[in-house]
């Protein structure tokens, strides 16, 4: 019998995708579910997974292999796409199109599975991974394929009593990990509407922060956050820190209308507080050890990055080029910047590094211009006379 390895959240589009693949196709469904750095209990998904009908049901933690592999990359490469989405979401499918390919080959699958509508970019960031790693894999796409609407799913559940948290009514729909997390309702398909309250989880509304604000200090070296307030911490850690300590004054919230690759434009609303920290952090510090031109170049190439993340390319040569470029410069990204953060804004005050190239009493005016010149090499210190002909 034929096997298929579907990407399972839990809810209740790849709920109903377990029974409707094995109804359908006649097929053995095999679920997999990424621990990313969800905050939920997984232990409870893959039970969901089993009483829906899944014969096996892999739950994998791979929240190191996220932040190492894909988040610390992105960061130090600068992606952020053109409407401020540190890109958590895109970042993880690529690195859940490997684990698919993975299970499926352990599981003898020659064919792998998700819930993605094709309304955004995911449907695309998984189908082209995964035909990059394995060119022959399957991909399949019940969502798109079934034609049910949310009340349709939910009437189709009950039948068959697959157990899903879900109403007719559509809850706020989000995908979160270590890095950021995304919101999706009804009432934020109006760009005019503003966010409700309810949406929002990791961070607090600034109207009620803090009246005093928080200084926060991140100590890079070679271009990897490594501590926060002078406290040496792993990365995964680092993360969490700055998320709970950054979320409690509202630093975080993205709401903007991105463009889509298939032609539409789409309100998204979005918190990262990590991301929106230590992007801020990262960018103060390289710009402050780099040269005018080599900041120049790095910052037309962030971009780049940030549009192949987010159309899905994470396997392009292209990608592998910049990381190559990229890692050269974070060589020199190696000091401490100190932030300010008070009711949502996110403010640099200062910096330090040994490879800066800042001359102090330069740009205070002491001394004699040319005398500074001079002893950095940039100008000759013998003046020629000028003589009449």
């Amino acid at each position: 019998m034929e096997r298929i390895v579907l990407a399972y959240s839990g809810g209740l589009d790849t709920s109903v995708a377990v029974s409707w693949l094995a109804e359908t196709r006649g097929a053995e469904v095999v679920t997999l579910t990424l621990d990313l750095g969800q905050s939920r209990e997984l232990d409870a998904i893959r039970e969901r997974a089993l009483a829906a009908g899944a014969v096996n049901a892999h739950v994998l933690d791979v929240r190191a292999e996220f932040a190492s592999d894909y988040v610390l990359p992105a960061l130090q490469a600068g992606a952020i796409s053109e409407g401020g989405d540190p890109l958590a979401t895109a970042l993880s499918r690529p690195l859940m199109a490997k684990k698919l390919v993975e299970i499926a080959r352990i599981e003898g699958a020659r064919s792998i599975a998700h819930g993605c509508t094709g309304r955004g970019h995911d449907h695309v960031r998984i189908e082209v991974s995964s035909r990059a790693i394995d060119p022959s894999i399957g991909v399949m796409a019940p969502a798109r394929e079934w034609s049910m609407s949310r009340s349709d799913e939910v009437d189709y559940a009950r039948r068959r009593g697959i157990p899903v948290p879900a109403t007719q009514t559509r809850p706020h729909k989000t995908d979160v990990n270590l890095w950021g997390r995304s919101i999706a309702c009804d009432v934020l398909e109006d760009p005019w509407a503003e966010p409700p309250a309810e949406a929002f989880t990791l961070t607090a509304d600034p109207s009620v922060c803090p009246d005093e604000p928080a200084s926060l200090e991140i100590e890079f070296l070679r271009g990897t956050p490594v501590a926060v307030n002078g406290v040496p911490m792993p990365l995964l850690e680092l993360i969490d820190s700055v998320t709970t300590i950054a979320g409690s004054h509202g630093v975080g919230r993205i709401d903007t209308v991105e463009n889509r690759l298939i032609g539409i434009r789409l309100r998204d609303v979005y918190e990262a507080p990590a991301a929106v920290v230590l992007h801020a952090a990262h960018r103060e510090l390289e710009g402050f050890v780099c040269p005018r031109g080599l900041a120049r170049v790095k910052r037309g190439l962030a971009l780049e990055y940030a549009d192949l993340v987010d159309n899905g390319l994470w396997h392009s040569p292209l990608r592998s080029a910049i990381d190559a470029f990229v890692a050269d410069v974070q060589q020199r990204v190696t000091g401490i910047v100190r932030l300010k953060l008070f009711k949502g804004s996110c403010r640099v005050v200062g910096r330090q590094s040994a490879f800066a190239p800042h001359e102090c009493a330069l740009a205070g005016g002491e001394g004699d211009v040319a005398d500074h010149l001079a002893a950095a090499g940039l100008i000759n210190t013998v003046v020629p006379t000028r003589t009449e002909p």
